[in-house]
């Protein structure tokens, strides 16, 4: 089938398929070009129609997982809806299935030590991803007086730190998986928290 999809046209999606894969089994740092090649059941060569060696294919790995990553949180905030915290809550829960559902994709992203800023597509896909905490982050706290919001970014950030360090310690078979907590607990409290210290949920 990969050799199909070569010669239809899709032997960039299908080094993509095949460099997530082999992700999956060996981690982001462990593979070469001419694996994912073999993996797509291409020659050596073929990659090199579409990427100049295996930090671009690496790059557009990571591209489309931060699509996927920002259509998902996006949907999770859905407008705020029902409330902004809910929302916010759910974006946590958003980020934590994707590592689950997406580990590939994840670890290209997060654990491949790219210069994301290097290549203005990645870079695109990755502020559309932290845009939609932002804008979460915003509406939660648009009722309080101007000058007791602290700055939506700041938030963001704070938040997205949270939720990577739940996934690294707790969400991906480290020994924090023994926790009884589940991953899901640890962020939603750790989230509810860090809003109370900031003065939004009444302690």
């Amino acid at each position: 089938m990969a050799r199909d999809s070569y010669h239809h046209g899709n032997l960039r999606q299908a080094l993509v398929e095949a460099t997530v894969r082999l992700i999956e089994e060996k981690g982001p740092m462990a593979f070469t070009l001419a694996e994912a090649a073999r993996q797509a059941g291409v020659s050596a060569a073929a990659p090199y129609r579409h990427f100049s060696g295996r930090d671009q294919l690496l790059e557009e790995v990571a591209r489309q997982g931060f699509l996927d990553f920002a259509a998902r949180l996006e949907a999770a905030f859905d407008g705020g809806r029902p409330t902004a915290l809910s929302a916010f809550l759910r974006l946590g829960q958003a980020y934590l299935a994707f590592a689950r559902d997406k580990p590939g994709f994840y670890m290209a992203m997060f654990e491949s030590g790219l210069a994301i800023s290097g290549n203005a597509d990645l870079a695109a896909a990755a502020d559309r991803a932290q845009a939609a905490l932002v804008e979460s982050a915003r509406a939660l706290f648009a009722r309080l007086p101007a000058d007791r919001r602290p700055p939506a970014s700041m938030v963001a950030n704070h938040i997205w730190a949270l939720s990577h360090g739940v996934v690294e310690l707790f969400g991906r078979g480290h020994p924090g998986a023994r926790a009884p907590e589940s991953a899901d607990e640890m962020l939603e409290s750790g989230a509810l928290i860090y809003l109370r210290g900031l003065g939004l949920i009444p302690g």
